[in-house]
């Protein structure tokens, strides 16, 4: 069934480091073969084997208006057809700017860049430049890019300073990171007590998607954004995952918070590598070349990219997709968690907009030390009992998995009667792994 696939990652792995270039691509947490995809239209991806899949991943989140949608391709080809880079402005970047703008009230400037990774790290150094302070404040469990100050590991509770998660990372740069647990208020207002005139900024995924998908108890950001406020910290929403993917106007909007940097990225793209950072004036004027805070790109801007993301946004402004997508991710979980009930499977599910997680766990978690007591024997054989009825979702518990403007009633049904199957046959004593 997936003998191409197989054939393919092997081939892949003599020259690309460990056969794939992001680690979760490569399905170590499943004990499988990555597909490789051919083409994709709508909810559906079609791997190099030939095999159909309705898919969930959706390139991790930007695919909200379903895979290759027509109107997009067309204005992102008039693009193509100008060039592909020229390493100087263009209106198209205005453009989007202006959109983002537009649809963030916290946001007057924005600075593209090419990734999440990046926009992330830039919005770091844009605090620290800001507020001549060194230290800053995340969350166990959201991941925010793979640079050196945030890929860190908890240290022995919630106030201890990072150690590095990743060999490579000096202990020197992870050390101005503090940790806490998400949703623990109480937690951050202790290391303010202690460490509150160092720290920078607070950065938080408002809505946890790299952990699973896990909201904010009540109170929680309105906690963070007075907290900040006493001390003088920045507090930095990276809403790359949320951003136009909860509603038009991100987490932010919904909540009602309003954070001082926001970093975008995914949706914003429309599938092409695009993120950003946006703040208020007064913040964004410290970034080079007005400011001396230093941050640079050569592909930052790319007229193709920028245009594919202008008719993206257009169109989700235009269609406001966002209560029929909350509708149907609602949908999907509640059924999901009836069948778990009938045949006696440990889950809880989460859903927030067109995100949402199933966890092989009783009690719907609050925080990652929630979320790592899931059962990960279920969640593997759920993972590849889907994949073999053409179901494809992240291959890994601690992911959000995406719904589409193009997933069909049809689809939802059909991934409804695979996971009954796959319950079914997990009750009775079977398992893949």
């Amino acid at each position: 069934m997936f003998d191409k696939s197989r054939e393919l990652f092997e081939e892949a792995k003599k020259y690309i480091a460990g056969g794939v270039n992001s680690p979760v691509r490569a399905f170590k947490n499943v004990g499988r073969h990555p597909l490789f995809i051919k083409k994709a239209k709508g909810s559906k991806i079609y791997d190099e084997d030939g095999n159909e899949f309705i898919d969930y991943v959706n390139s991790w989140g930007p695919a909200i208006l379903g895979h290759a949608d027509d109107e997009v391709i067309n204005k992102t080809k008039d693009a193509l057809d100008n060039g592909f880079s020229f390493g100087a402005p263009t209106i198209l970047e205005t453009e989007l700017a202006k959109r983002i703008v537009r649809a963030f009230d916290s946001i007057e400037i924005v600075r593209f860049v090419n990734s999440g990774t990046e926009a992330a790290m830039s919005a770091i150094r844009l605090a620290r430049g800001f507020t001549s302070r060194d230290n800053i404040l995340k969350f166990n469990g959201c991941y925010h890019g793979h640079s050196d100050s945030l890929l860190v590991g908890a240290g022995s509770g919630s106030s201890t300073f990072g150690i590095p998660s990743s060999k490579g990372v000096p202990v020197d740069f992870a050390k101005h990171t503090i940790l806490a647990e998400f949703n623990d208020l109480d937690g951050v207002e202790e290391i303010f007590k202690k460490h509150g005139d160092t720290i920078a900024a607070v950065i938080i995924e408002p809505v946890a998607g790299n952990m699973g998908v896990i909201k904010p108890k009540d109170g929680f950001l309105k906690g963070l954004r007075s907290i900040c406020d006493k001390h003088g910290s920045l507090l930095i929403f990276d809403e790359v995952m949320t951003g136009f993917r909860l509603t038009y106007g991100g987490a932010q909007h919904i909540y009602n918070i309003t954070p001082d940097i926001t970093v975008l990225g995914k949706v914003v793209g429309g599938g092409f590598p695009v993120a950003c950072f946006g703040a208020k004036r007064e913040i964004m004027k410290y970034l080079a070349p007005e400011g001396d805070v230093y941050q640079a790109g050569t592909l930052s801007g790319n007229p193709v990219a920028m245009a594919c993301g202008i008719a993206t946004l257009d169109i989700l402004k235009r269609k406001n997709p966002y209560k029929d997508l909350e509708k149907n991710t609602s949908k999907i979980v509640s059924r999901i968690m009836g069948l778990a009930n009938q045949y006696g499977i440990p889950a809880s599910g989460e859903s927030i907009g067109s995100m949402f997680s199933v966890f092989f766990m009783e009690n719907k978690p609050s925080n990652y030390r929630d979320v790592q007591k899931s059962n990960l024997r279920l969640f593997t054989n759920y993972f590849i009992g889907l994949l073999e009825r053409g179901i494809y979702i992240p291959p890994s518990q601690f992911e959000s998995n995406f719904i589409t403007i193009k997933h069909s009633l049809e689809d939802i049904e059909n991934t409804l009667v695979a996971v009954e199957d796959i319950f079914k046959e997990i009750a009775s004593g079977k398992f893949y792994v």
